[in-house]
């Protein structure tokens, strides 16, 4: 039968109207697409990208470290050079061998010498004769004509007539030398105008200093050396270098030969004869000289020794060169200091060869890991731990640790320590004391991952980090002394121990020598100070992740509390109602795996905002009348609702920890003051002009129970309080009591934020029972004994 057209056209928009099951994939999409989500990824990508710059993802590490033990021999993969240090200190010392010790030129001397000649000379040339000419003067240079200038007439004083003595009569005259004296005196008056003839005249005598400047400009310009001062193991006995004195930059090589004392002189009568010609005058010039030349050149020890640092420091560095192929290490021998730094060498030169594509293919693959673990965390915090994700703060705190962790150890794993272990059991204990001990232990599993992966380790450093994280995750559990965590690093010890020996004999096939118990026991002692240093750091973890541990909880539960004690002293009845809901709600608590020391001290301080108006509430009151007999029903819930609020102002005023402030706001939830609601009722009902009470007047503020342990407190403290009403507490009334009580909060919507469940409820109750059945046991009736 065919369809009609119309009725056709409506099927298919009703088909296309219905939406089909979301697949996995596009419902996937659909929550990567918001907001919190995308933040979310942002950060753990930006954390894997931190990382992989951190680490240095592009090249590989080295897995080589002192003693350590190749389970295979190892050959070299590039050809690379390892500096030669003995024939590098024979280069050095060879530099240095020849650099020339340095002197240095005081030209003062020679100076003042050249200018005295000149001077000498010149006050010889004025004198026209011998008789005329400088004594002193003419015998520096003729010493031979010393007796004929004796000979000469000394020239006659003009006589003083005012004193003159009278005339003396002459002496005979003594008798004359047998040599005519005109011979002495012409022969000396003919060497002496020999000499003065090269200098009579001005031009001349200007002549002749030019020349003896020129003569003296070898040494002035090298000097003269009196003797050599240096050792022959000090420099060369044959090569000086020569400086100006104070200007140690300008060097002029010299041989010693040109300048030591006898050579200098006969090269500067070299000179002297070259410049002033062969003859008696130059041979009277250099007469004059030779017996004032000194010594000009004197060691410059200082610029000596920085001529020698220097040619130590540019003598190029020697080095061993290695092929590719060549063995650097025997399999199952440990690394000594010389083969670890062939392949630390080796290392190094095949790092240096990567070529690019290589290096961003391992980033990308070292940032492909980092986001498969971040992945793998996430689906495992968002199916069992949601609330972790939820909160932005707990997402960026896990991602930080997990980055300075991975960065601790890798500072803490250089080769003096190797303690890359205690960053990992510190990481795993934080996480397991502030969230959760599967979380911790799937995070310190992957955090290992990334340190071995970063170190260059095998897979049996991985399994021993893995084991002494678990070991220590496990049996953190409670912590009720501060000397559990140093048990806890010497369970971890042990597991470390035997896991490095077993690990590394059976995967890597090392012998079980001295070696490897060495490596393992000095594992096992960091795993030790991992326990020490965390108890030190466990009240900083508590107060910067608001945690609570049962060590600080005993301490803030000590009776001598000062808020306990302000307790006893205002509203006794009080205090004792709160040792009896804390007897009965740990008991509880622990009947369903909940915290049972949280609820006891909890239970401690949940009613102190009662001490500020004890004599309002009934178990303060003794037989005095009950003060809200005066008061209308609205104002008495006032009064009893307030306890709540000022409880938690108190709490915060002491500074009780968190998870007790919220036990005292939560302890009540939105329950409802039965009894001042039923007297509002009354009344309206009795009063013709009353209206509706309105519900919500009489209930508490809130809120309500957010974990197990709020909720087990607020069962125990109504169960407590009404339990006292009962006339003949029997254990089924008891029974009955409490479950009502449970139901009658469970309809009322209380426990929809704690994830209680039916059975843990109902263990409650059970718990709750029995204790209660404790308290009001019956007793033996001793005779002559009335009731009261």
């Amino acid at each position: 039968m065919p369809v009609a057209p119309s009725s056709y056209r409506r099927r298919v928009r009703r088909g296309q109207a219905i939406d089909g099951p979301q697949g996995f994939w596009s419902a996937l999409m659909e929550r990567a697409s918001r907001a919190e989500v995308v933040v979310r990824l942002g950060m753990c990508l930006g954390a894997a990208v931190l990382l992989a710059v951190l680490l240095r993802g592009w090249t590989e590490p080295s897995p080589w470290h002192p003693g350590s033990v190749p389970p295979r021999g190892v050959v070299a993969r590039v050809p690379f050079e390892k500096p030669d240090a003995d024939r590098t200190r024979a280069a050095q010392e060879r530099a240095v061998g020849q650099v020339r010790v340095v002197y240095s030129q005081d030209q003062a001397p020679i100076i003042r010498l050249r200018d005295g000649l000149k001077n000498r000379i010149a006050e010889i040339a004025p004198a026209e004769s011998l008789a005329a000419v400088s004594r002193e003067a003419w015998l520096e240079f003729a010493p031979e004509a010393a007796a004929a200038l004796d000979r000469l007439p000394a020239p006659e004083a003009a006589p003083d007539t005012a004193t003159a003595d009278p005339p003396v009569a002459p002496e005979p005259p003594a008798e004359v030398s047998a040599e005519p004296i005109d011979e002495v005196l012409l022969a000396a008056e003919k060497e002496f105008q020999r000499f003065r003839g090269r200098v009579a005249a001005k031009e001349k005598q200007l002549e002749v200093d030019k020349a003896i400047d020129r003569a003296f400009s070898d040494a002035l310009g090298t000097g003269v050396l009196d003797k050599i001062q240096h050792r022959i193991d000090e420099g060369s006995q044959t090569e000086i270098d020569v400086h100006p004195l104070g200007n140690p930059t300008e060097l002029a090589r010299v041989q010693v030969a040109d300048v030591l004392f006898g050579e200098a002189k006969l090269r500067l009568a070299s000179r002297l004869e070259e410049e002033l010609g062969e003859g008696p005058f130059t041979a009277r010039v250099m007469g004059w000289l030779e017996p004032k030349v000194s010594g000009s050149l004197e060691i410059d020890r200082e610029s000596t020794d920085k001529a020698k640092t220097k040619a130590r420091e540019e003598t190029p560095q020697q080095f061993e060169r290695h092929a590719a192929g060549d063995v650097l290490a025997k399999p199952g021998v440990p690394l000594n200091a010389e083969r670890l730094e062939l392949l630390v060498l080796e290392h190094a030169a095949h790092s240096q060869e990567q070529t690019v594509r290589e290096r961003i293919g391992r980033l990308a693959a070292l940032l492909g890991l980092f986001v498969a673990m971040c992945t793998l965390a996430g689906f495992y915090i968002h199916m069992h731990h949601h609330d972790v994700l939820d909160d932005l703060g707990h997402v960026a705190t896990l991602l930080g640790l997990s980055v300075v962790t991975v960065l601790a150890c890798m500072f803490a794993a250089t080769d003096a320590w190797r303690a890359e272990i205690v960053p990992l059991l510190v990481f795993a204990m934080t996480v397991a004391i502030a969230y959760d001990e599967d979380l911790a232990l799937l995070l310190s599993a992957e955090v290992a991952l990334v340190v071995a992966v970063a170190l260059g380790d095998g897979l049996a450093d991985f399994v021993t980090l893995v084991a002494a994280a678990a070991a220590v995750i496990f049996w953190t559990g409670r912590l009720r002394s501060r000397s559990r965590l140093i048990y806890v690093g010497l369970f971890a010890a042990v597991v470390a121990f035997l896991t490095q020996i077993g690990s590394h004999h059976l995967l890597e096939s090392r012998p079980l020598d001295v070696h490897l118990l060495t490596d393992a026991a000095r594992t096992a002692g960091w795993a030790v100070l991992s326990g020490f240093l965390m108890t030190g750091l466990l009240p900083f973890i508590e107060r910067a992740f608001g945690v609570l541990t049962d060590l600080s909880l005993l301490e803030v539960g000590d009776v001598a509390h000062p808020l306990l004690q302000e307790l006893v002293r205002r509203a006794p009845g009080t205090y004792n109602h709160s040792i009896n809901v804390a007897s009965i709600g740990e008991a509880a608590a622990e009947a369903i795996g909940a915290r049972g020391l949280l609820v006891r001290v909890g239970a401690y301080f949940h009613d102190i905002g009662k001490m500020l108006k004890p004599a309002y509430f009934v178990e303060n009151q003794g037989q005095q009348p009950s003060l809200h007999e005066t008061l209308a029903p609205a104002m008495s819930t006032l009064v009893i609702v307030a306890h709540v609020k000022e409880g938690a102002e108190l709490a915060r005023q002491y500074r009780l920890p968190q998870p007790i402030v919220d036990l005292i706001t939560e302890h009540h939830g939105t329950t409802l003051v039965e009894y001042f609601y039923r007297r509002a009722t009354e009344r309206s009902q009795a009063d013709p002009n009353g209206g509706d009470v309105d519900e919500q007047m009489y209930r508490y503020p809130g809120p309500k129970p957010s974990t197990r342990e709020s909720a087990v407190l607020m069962l125990a403290d109504a169960a407590e309080s009404a339990s006292r009403a009962l006339a003949d507490p029997t254990p089924a009334r008891i029974q009955g009591l409490v479950h009502d009580l449970a139901m009658k909060r469970l309809l009322d919507g209380q426990f929809e934020d704690c994830g209680l469940t039916l059975e843990e409820l109902a263990r409650i109750e059970e718990s709750l029972a029995k204790s209660l059945n404790a308290v009001y046991h019956g007793r033996v009736k001793y005779p002559g004994q009335r009731t009261a």
